[in-house]
């Protein structure tokens, strides 16, 4: 006897990260960004090990020349190749933000999520990121660097001393975003179906906080994340800018640029090259900001 009972074909379901993939790949200006952001990063980390000139290296009868098959990007006043000094410079300014952006992507995720979760916490901790907001961010930054530059540099040397400040600045100064729209995602969780029922059975605080809610708010958190990358390397380029950041001999892209001002007449390349990496690295991770956003929406995805 045979069985006569319809079966329907079920498809396999899909991911939600495989969902996430096909939405972001429906954003081309993300998924250009994403790619000229790991081709950045890719030749600033990997290009020294191939490129044949130090960033350090002095060549007195090369100095000033223009772009050539031998220096792409020419030479400063000192005989260094200018491309080797990107690179280098590509890997302080990238370091720099991604290193400031999880610290401020930390500090932002905790406030967010005790002032949402906590209730009493959340007046005093909100106030607190208003009094942040309310701070004028470029000259505390500027304090900043002025009272604990020297201290730093004679604890651990400059270049340590210095990254550590910028980054320490950057982070305390940029977590506040993250904290507004972490806290409100967490209030809106705390409602939910799943939340209350977790809460019905006794889950504890900290159970609940990294197994319902903090899974729940990567979304805004990844996002915070790439627009913190972009504002950190605008802040370090404009701290070398105004001489106040690496010192002279350690290249960046805002020391460059800082370099390359007295000699915009003349050589009027030097300040496009690292203008340009600058440009190019910001927009392309504010670009995949934005793809990420809408590819981690739920209320997004799938239009």
């Amino acid at each position: 006897m045979t069985d006569t009972t319809n079966t329907e074909p079920t498809t396999p379901q899909r991911s939600q990260w495989v969902d996430v993939w096909h939405q972001f790949k429906a954003h081309k200006g993300a998924l250009l960004g994403g790619i000229i952001f790991i081709v950045i990063v890719l030749g600033v980390f990997i290009g020294p090990w191939l490129w044949p000139y130090d960033a350090t290296y002095i060549d007195i009868r090369s100095r000033n020349q223009g772009p050539s098959f031998a220096h792409p990007f020419g030479t400063d006043q000192l005989g260094r190749d200018t491309l080797a000094r990107m690179m280098a410079g590509g890997q302080t300014s990238i370091a720099v933000g991604l290193t400031a952006m999880l610290l401020a992507l930390g500090l932002g995720s905790f406030v967010g999520i005790a002032a949402g979760y906590f209730k009493k916490l959340d007046g005093p901790l909100m106030r607190l990121t208003d009094l942040f907001l309310a701070l004028p961010i470029l000259p505390l930054l500027l304090v900043m660097m002025m009272l604990f530059r020297e201290p730093l540099s004679a604890a651990v040397g400059p270049e340590r001393g210095i990254f550590i400040l910028i980054v320490v600045a950057i982070g305390i100064t940029s977590w506040m975003p993250t904290a507004r729209i972490v806290r409100g995602d967490v209030l809106a969780l705390k409602e939910r179906e799943f939340v209350l029922a977790a809460r019905s059975i006794g889950t504890s605080n900290h159970n609940m906080i990294t197994r319902h809610i903090l899974p729940n708010v990567l979304s805004p958190i990844m996002v915070s994340a790439t627009l913190g990358i972009a504002n950190a390397i605008i802040t370090e380029s404009a701290l070398s800018f105004l001489g106040l950041g690496f010192p002279p001999d350690f290249p960046t892209w805002g020391r460059l640029l800082n370099d390359a001002v007295q000699y915009l007449q003349d050589y009027p390349e030097r300040v496009f090259w690292p203008g340009l990496a600058i440009s190019l690295t910001v927009l392309s991770v504010n670009y995949l900001g934005d793809g990420l956003r809408d590819a981690l929406d739920p209320r997004i995805r799938g239009r």
